[in-house]
């Protein structure tokens, strides 16, 4: 079996497939492409924009949670999903809300950060197997980027402010599915994966940190992402957008 998988380096969703094909013990060939022109070749080999894809033996698949289900037909332990269908429903409707609402949060969060701190994207290439960009040219590219990706991801300075603020809501909710079992068995479920992948992208953040950090949901975060490219100093993010951070005694 020839597994071949399509990812941008530091893509959440991407991260969620990469962690669980180790999980399973898959083989695999990573594929990395540039950011924004990974959109073009996606469009043209899988028919969708979007990251990650996987070839399997020449069957294509794309979506997170479309590789997850394959990935558990390929390879049934350990289990993505529990057996038991009161358990599995609590975990598809946690692992659609991390797909389909935390994901493309965290995007808008990320693109308005680096449209005004363009710098702070080359600590996002560590890791990659593509040539690192000298600092000057991703300056100068960075109009061009952030400005794509702005668009793709519907994020403006709208909606950053919103996102922001909406954050302690989404974290009390991934908080409220740990502490019920949905989240945080010993053995990584598709929700944990899929939710656990967007907060840590989010914790590189110097500015969000402290928000997930001493959280249950931050633990989640880091155990199953102990280490994520890409590190932005505290004070990029205006404090006026910013929700209070937790007090100690909420983590205890």
């Amino acid at each position: 079996m020839t597994v071949k998988l399509y990812v941008v380096h530091g893509s959440h969703p991407c991260a969620t497939v990469q962690r669980a094909l180790e999980l399973k013990g898959i083989p695999y060939k990573l594929v990395e492409l540039p950011p924004p022109m990974h959109m073009a070749a996606m469009k043209l080999r899988f028919g969708q924009r979007t990251v990650p894809a996987m070839s399997i033996d020449g069957e294509k698949i794309s979506g997170s949670r479309a590789i997850l289900r394959r990935l558990d037909q390929l390879q049934p332990e350990p289990a993505l999903l529990p057996a038991d269908p009161a358990a599995r429903a609590r975990v598809e409707e946690a692992e659609a809300w991390g797909d389909e609402v935390l994901q493309a949060l965290v995007r808008r969060v990320l693109w308005p950060t680096f449209r005004a701190h363009p710098e702070a994207m080359a600590t996002y290439s560590e890791g990659s197997k593509l040539p690192a960009m000298p600092l000057p040219v991703l300056k100068a590219m960075a109009p061009l980027v952030t400005g794509i990706e702005l668009r793709a991801n519907q994020a403006s300075e709208a909606t950053y402010p919103q996102d922001l603020r909406r954050l302690p809501e989404l974290l009390d909710r991934v908080d409220a599915w740990i502490a019920d079992g949905t989240l945080g068995g010993e053995q990584p479920n598709a929700a944990d994966l899929q939710i656990a992948s967007s907060l840590r992208l989010l914790m590189t953040l110097g500015d969000v940190r402290p928000l997930i950090a001493p959280r249950p949901a931050g633990e989640l975060a880091m155990r199953l992402f102990p280490t994520f490219p890409g590190d932005v100093p505290t004070g990029m993010i205006p404090a006026d957008l910013l929700p209070a951070a937790p007090a100690a005694s909420a983590a205890a």
